[in-house]
């Protein structure tokens, strides 16, 4: 490969500019700001992480705040980095170009705010990050235009603002379902108050209400649990065919599966693995609630099964094509197609599924299938 291909490859981008400045340039320009009288005081009394970046969006100057944060005795280590880079962001090493280069970055906060601040204009938006190790963060940032020395720069706030976003959207959730089951729990109890003798007729929807309310608030603890990494995991025989056909059963008789269908692909493989069956069932029922949520009235919902290598490969199809913008946020903590707050239902998929069953979840949504999200776990686990 020649040169030339290789700088190609390293400029490709399918959103913000991938060229960089050369790290001697990058230090020149770190001297310069340390130049101006009590930069540092000034930036290192500013309690949220601050950072001065280059018209080619790396990191100049940052204040002590970035250092605490990652640990650094100085920043003399992030110098040349972008933002992303630093954050350790899942998608900052997908292109050669890094940070920013990716399609994914189109719906990035932060990189869309830099940008608007290096052509004059200040912006402030939200910024959503899973790393690497899939950590989800919520940030707030704000970017600022400044020259100096005739150089243009943005100057880059940030404020961590996950645990608020956390907080709310579990309890929007939380609230949101279980004022529903308990509404319907109200209800039929209303009924059995006024007329007690009709209790035998309506035992059975009184037990599946209750199971409903018990569900929600176990699936809700086990959210908790897995973000703040107290959440102890089994290792059971579970087979393939039962686990589909138990999640086929809860969620035939769903609300959300009215005038709906679940079928069970006819070639998939009945087998037996280890896993943890309560989230594995958990993240197969939430995929499909979010399918049959979907589709309307009289369509079908497909879940199947097969083995590939040493993985065994769960999927669930529903006959929806995600809007392109939706499919380049969908695994994102705090995203959600359905209102303010209902951003948890497949983040917690990939983050059951990715860092607590060593597995990797993933989809693909066109006009020929419709949407299919993969659950693909290890045969053997250790």
């Amino acid at each position: 490969m020649s040169m030339e291909e290789i700088n190609d490859k390293i400029n490709y981008t399918e959103f913000a500019p991938a060229e960089r400045e050369n790290l001697d340039v990058i230090q020149d320009k770190y001297h310069q700001l340390l130049e101006l009288p009590e930069i540092r005081a000034i930036t290192d009394s500013i309690p949220d992480v601050l950072m001065i970046l280059n018209s080619k969006r790396q990191v100049v100057y940052a204040n002590l705040r970035l250092s605490e944060l990652l640990g650094i005795e100085s920043i003399d280590k992030v110098l040349g980095l972008r933002p992303g880079e630093i954050l350790n962001c899942q998608h900052s090493n997908k292109n050669k170009g890094g940070c920013g280069t990716t399609i994914f970055c189109s719906k990035c906060g932060a990189v869309n705010a830099i940008q608007q601040s290096l052509i004059g204009q200040i912006s402030v938006e939200e910024c959503r990050i899973i790393d690497h190790d899939n950590n989800a963060y919520d940030f707030k940032v704000w970017a600022s235009p400044y020259e100096y020395n005739g150089n243009k720069y943005s100057i880059f706030a940030i404020q961590d603002i996950s645990s608020e976003k956390r907080r709310n959207a579990l309890e929007r959730i939380f609230f949101h379902d279980i004022t529903n089951t308990a509404g319907g729990l109200l209800g039929i109890s209303q009924v059995i108050k006024e007329s007690p003798e009709e209790i035998t007729e309506f035992k059975d929807i009184l037990f599946d209400i209750a199971s409903t309310l018990m569900d929600e608030i176990n699936a809700q603890r086990i959210l908790v649990s897995a973000e703040n990494g107290s959440l102890e995991i089994s290792n059971d025989p579970v087979n393939t065919l039962d686990l589909l056909n138990s999640v086929k059963n809860i969620y035939q008789n769903h609300l959300v599966a009215k005038s709906k269908t679940i079928n069970i692909d006819k070639d998939s493989v009945d087998t037996t693995f280890f896993t943890d069956h309560t989230l594995l069932k958990r993240i197969l029922g939430n995929l499909t609630k979010n399918a049959l949520e979907a589709v309307n009235e009289g369509s079908a919902v497909h879940l199947g099964v097969r083995t590939k290598d040493d993985k065994i490969v769960f999927w669930v199809q529903n006959s929806t094509v995600m809007p392109f913008d939706v499919q380049l946020q969908i695994f994102q903590r705090s995203f959600s197609t359905k209102g303010l707050g209902r951003g948890l239902g497949t983040y917690s998929v990939k983050l059951l599924t990715e860092k607590y069953l060593g597995g990797k979840v993933d989809f693909k949504s066109n006009e020929n299938e419709g949407t299919i999200f993969y659950v693909e776990l290890p045969l053997k686990r250790n």
